[in-house]
């Protein structure tokens, strides 16, 4: 029998619910019998739940960046707080910059770490995502975040095998084109500008994470990815905190790869392209 996201809040969080409104067709508002309001979300598959759940629990111990509180779950229900948004203003665009400094700097156990409590089969959207623990960051990122969308990609055939050569050049070259080496950073994991929310109290949130330990450059070049408001200011506020190594803003392609693979396999050719221009811009370096 199927139960909806109401019946499964008030299961969850032990409220009677009072009113639905539904955004998407995993999404929905709703309102607890006590004027709570709360989001619940239908995850494609139970490591899915249980991932994200983990991931913004794991976010939140850090003490920095503000996530949605997580109010129940179970296999294919999240229940998560309701954020208030408003404009994206200067001061919640620093205050962003900062908390992401700090939240990195609260660190991982490795390369590729789960959250705790978090699968390691987990998900970035609606894509596989294997957390496999790595010392070296290259060598990780290569295995277990590039190369494995790559291989779905011509497997689809959305990459032409000529054209997976150009990438896997790429990726035994990372060692050299990396720079300096930096302990793991706890990562939202999924930084685009549509898990960024700008709160009604003036505070930017974080929502849908992929969470892992990783390279701090990777949350910082997803942001930049698809285009986020007031990046500039996140990123001067970023860099006063806890400034990033020389040569920087020349890897932000190297990270978005990643990304863009993912993107590929769910999406198609046109990202793709984005990943194989990404990639020739690396090979000329």
């Amino acid at each position: 029998m199927h139960i909806g996201p109401g019946a499964s809040a008030a299961r969850l969080t032990g409220r009677a619910v009072v009113g639905e409104r539904p955004l998407s067709g995993a999404l929905t508002h709703v309102t607890l019998d006590n004027g709570h309001m709360v989001m619940v979300k239908r995850g494609d598959a139970p490591a899915a739940v249980t991932a994200e759940a983990a991931g913004l629990r794991w976010l939140a111990d850090a003490g920095t960046v503000r996530v949605p509180a997580v109010r129940g779950q179970d296999h294919h229900w999240l229940v998560t707080d309701h954020v208030p948004t408003g404009p994206p203003s200067a001061r919640a665009a620093a205050r962003l910059g900062r908390a992401l400094a700090g939240l990195h700097a609260s660190g991982a156990p490795a390369f590729g770490a789960a959250p705790p409590g978090g699968p390691e089969a987990a998900y970035i959207g609606r894509a596989p995502m294997r957390n496999a623990p790595g010392d070296s960051w290259p060598h990780w990122y290569a295995e277990h975040r590039v190369l494995p969308y790559l291989r779905a990609a011509v497997d689809a055939g959305t990459v032409r095998p000529a054209e997976a050569a150009l990438v896997e050049d790429v990726c035994a070259r990372l060692p050299g084109l990396a720079g300096p080496a930096e302990p793991p950073a706890r990562l939202h994991g999924d930084l685009w500008n549509g898990n960024v929310l700008w709160g009604a109290d003036g505070h930017a949130w974080l929502i849908d994470p992929a969470a892992h330990g990783g390279h701090r450059e990777t949350d910082l070049a997803m942001l930049r990815l698809f285009g986020c408001p007031r990046l500039e200011q996140i990123l001067d506020a970023y860099q006063e905190t806890a400034p990033l190594a020389p040569g920087w803003a020349e890897r932000v392609g190297l990270h978005q790869l990643f990304p863009l693979l993912v993107h590929a396999v769910l999406f198609g050719r046109g990202y793709a392209e984005q990943a194989l221009a990404v990639a020739r811009a690396a090979a000329a370096r």
